[in-house]
């Protein structure tokens, strides 16, 4: 009971560890694993046994997990944790960089298993079946490790999105390799691997796509025609995705990581009603999962087999496999593509595995140890040692790396607007059109689809969660504007948002109280001090577009913003300069010491009397 109560408070405390010092928490968790297994048994505990013993052993009388239990919970809980990350997966990301993604899991895959392979032999002289087995362990690279990378670094879209896919992507591809090399290494004969290689490569296709697809469609019938009751949805769907493993599992070894990402996917791209939450729900399971699995795997490591590593030929091989292997694999899977050349080198640079790899590898690493298989010995603390090197190589030079390649955001341009009523969809589009990229939020679904119908990115979800700061995709977003009819939603969202994503400003609409009061006006107050959400909302109603005026001068410019003062259906927006920029005009400051060249006032309402403004 200790154990079990120390490893999950052990993890939470590396999380928030982790959380703090902005790294991926598989870092600190390893370590911790690393700490309470292998390092406690050789020099902190009187007999010589680990602090946390993941397997049972009947001479020591000690252990959590008899015989290949273990290895059950490690498959269990990581379907659990795939099905998040294909919850997170939008085709709408990857209009520009799909064949990438592609080529990514497939050539790109190719390359690092046949060289990482050919590299472990050469290296470590090893048999090849255990080099193969190795170098399929390692395709994966993990979205528990990239993730957080990525949101710690402002990148461009589509670079973002391209390392964020990959990740979750090829994790069920690396499985089925490692399956493949596996049933190659314990079946005899070469006519005899190559016949079931084609069996349970077309078995785990079919099944894991088929059963990932059905049931996710069976899922979204029931929540969507109210089959479940609402205080069961969470777990009713957690249920179904261990099913769904289960038995694409029992018809096709390995096949449950493809059915369970397949699903998720299927899931997050449909109109499935309480979406929200059921991805708060999963993402609150996968960090505990996550917690409780590295300090389990790294636990189970002994010293001897730490010490096997204990050479040059361990950090050739990482060598090798990070900074030529990897970077092979995105040049060629990249080439003609759209992706710029410094772009290509950082998607090299990140490729952190994860907990696919090391879950896998501590399973079929002992399974072959045991039968005595050549090298074998060697499998998990390999990939380990590549696990462990990948996170802490990118978790402390990725954002540096980001940086002296120029693929940093050094300014983020892009705009947050909270709330996606008509007024938010109207200023969104025009401020699209002027290539800014813009994100809609709000929980009102009916207003997202409107938003998506405009081509507008938008994304249904609570305010008051922490949603938004997990998504890598806003990671260019640097103005922050609260557009809701609701005075303390707009409040709270510069509060807590306000830092993140208002690094280039935080704004939002003044409420009534202030638009009333004229010896208040609030700093963050946007566009105008004398409109509120009703003056928006009925300025829309009435005309609903966003016009431009040329400005001639400054005395020009105040009598424009005179009149918007003195009628209700033209509201300032923004101050258009030649070169295309604009200017959010603030409620506090309505003043321009100079008007540029070709400069316009942009407004929403009603069209200006040009004649009158010129003859003021």
């Amino acid at each position: 009971m200790l154990e079990l109560a120390g490893i999950i408070i052990l993890g939470i405390l590396a999380q928030r560890f982790a959380w703090k010092f902005k790294i991926p928490a598989i870092l600190p968790l390893i370590l911790i694993g690393l700490l309470v297994g292998p390092i406690a048994a050789e020099f902190l505990s009187e007999d010589g046994t680990k602090w946390i013993e993941p397997i049972w052993d009947e001479e020591k009388g000690k252990g959590l997990f008899p015989g290949e239990s273990l290895f059950n919970f490690v498959s269990l809980a990581i379907s659990i944790i795939l099905f998040e990350g294909g919850l997170t997966l939008k085709r709408s990301e990857i209009k520009n960089v799909g064949p990438v993604i592609t080529k990514l899991i497939t050539l790109g895959s190719a390359v690092t298993f046949i060289g990482a392979g050919i590299v472990a032999r050469l290296v470590f002289e090893l048999s090849w079946d255990s080099c193969f087995l190795f170098s399929g362990l390692i395709i994966v690279t993990g979205p528990t490790v990239i993730t957080p990378i990525l949101r710690n670094i402002p990148l461009k879209k589509d670079v973002s999105a391209v390392l964020k896919w990959e990740g979750i992507l090829i994790d069920p591809i690396g499985a089925l390799v490692a399956v493949l090399v596996f049933e190659f290494i314990i079946v005899e004969g070469d006519s005899g691997f190559t016949k079931t290689a084609l069996i349970e490569f077309g078995k785990i296709i079919l099944f894991g796509t088929t059963f990932g697809f059905t049931f996710a469609h069976a899922l979204a019938f029931a929540v969507n025609k109210k089959l479940i009751p609402h205080y069961l949805l969470n777990v009713v769907s957690l249920s179904v995705v261990l099913l769904v493993f289960v038995e694409s599992e029992i018809f096709a070894h390995e096949s449950g990581l493809l059915a369970v990402v397949v699903m998720g996917m299927v899931l997050g791209n449909g109109k499935l009603e309480n979406l929200k939450e059921l991805l708060y729900f999963k993402e609150s399971l996968s960090v505990l999962l996550i917690s409780i699995l590295f300090i389990l795997l790294a636990a189970n490591i002994n010293m001897e087999d730490l010490l096997l590593l204990y050479n040059w030929k361990t950090a050739i091989l990482f060598a090798l496999v990070v900074f030529v292997i990897r970077p092979l694999g995105v040049f060629l899977s990249t080439y003609n593509s759209k992706l710029k050349t410094n772009e290509k080198i950082f998607i090299s640079w990140v490729g952190p595995r994860g907990i696919v790899a090391a879950g896998i590898a501590s399973l079929f690493g002992s399974k072959l140890a045991k039968q005595g298989v050549e090298g074998a010995e060697y499998i998990t603390p390999l990939v380990f040692m590549i696990v462990l090197g990948t996170v802490l190589l990118n978790a402390t030079t990725a954002r540096l790396f980001a940086k002296v390649v120029g693929v940093f955001l050094t300014k983020s341009e892009g705009i947050l607007i909270v709330g996606a009523s008509k007024v938010s969809r109207l200023l969104g589009h025009y401020l699209k059109t002027n290539g800014r990229h813009v994100v809609l939020i709000d929980s009102n679904q009916s207003n997202i689809e409107k938003a998506k119908e405009l081509g507008l990115e938008a994304m249904s979800t609570d305010i008051y969660s922490n949603t938004l700061t997990n998504n890598i995709e806003l990671n260019d977003v640097g103005y922050l504007i609260a557009l809701t009819g609701n005075s303390g939603i707009n409040k709270y969202a510069i509060d807590k948002f306000g830092a993140e994503f208002g690094e280039n400003g935080s704004f939002r609409l003044v409420t009534r109280e202030e638009m009333l009061d004229e010896n208040y006006n609030p700093s963050e107050g946007i566009f105008s001090s004398t409109d509120d959400y009703n003056s928006f909302t009925e300025a829309t109603r009435k005309f609903p577009s966003i016009q431009e005026i040329d400005l001639i001068d400054v005395t020009h410019f105040r009598s424009l913003i005179e009149q918007t003062q003195n009628d209700k259906d033209i509201i300032p927006l923004f101050i258009k300069k030649e070169t295309g920029e604009l200017d959010i005009i603030s409620s506090q400051d309505m003043e321009l010491e100079e008007i540029g060249k070709k400069w316009k006032l942009v407004y929403l309402g009603k069209p200006f009397d040009v004649e009158a403004t010129e003859t003021n």
